[in-house]
């Protein structure tokens, strides 16, 4: 189940990248929830900012992930530097991102996404 969700992590992780909103849906549940630097959302707000260009991913650098299984549930701990247009300006941002994944029908899927702005 480790590795499950690992590679689950990285086609997010792609798919965010590219802005491709059907690959980052075909990793999360649709009840998924995100939580950002002052804003936590459901599904459909958090596509929406990517349909409508609020977020326009340029890179994703995964520094390092580790993962630790629960009972039924895999922990995973992304160390990133997420870079993205926003209003027009480029910013990167180093996070810790906390991705929760459950098994469901045979797969892991993504339930909760939590990021955390590293500072040092």
């Amino acid at each position: 189940m480790k590795e499950k969700a690992l590679t689950q992590s990285k086609a997010f992780w792609s798919a965010l990248e590219k802005a491709d909103v059907g690959g980052m849906q075909a990793v999360a549940d649709p009840k998924c929830m995100f939580v950002h630097i002052g804003v936590t959302c459901g599904m459909e707000e958090e596509m929406r900012c990517f349909t409508d260009k609020i977020f326009i991913p340029t890179k994703v650098v995964l520094n390092s992930q580790q993962a630790q299984v629960f009972g039924n549930t895999v922990i995973v701990i992304t160390d990133c530097n997420y870079s993205l247009l926003l209003g027009g300006k480029e910013t990167t941002h180093h996070f810790a991102v906390t991705e929760v994944y459950v098994p469901e029908d045979g797969e892991c899927k993504l339930v909760q996404l939590s990021f955390t702005a590293l500072v040092y």
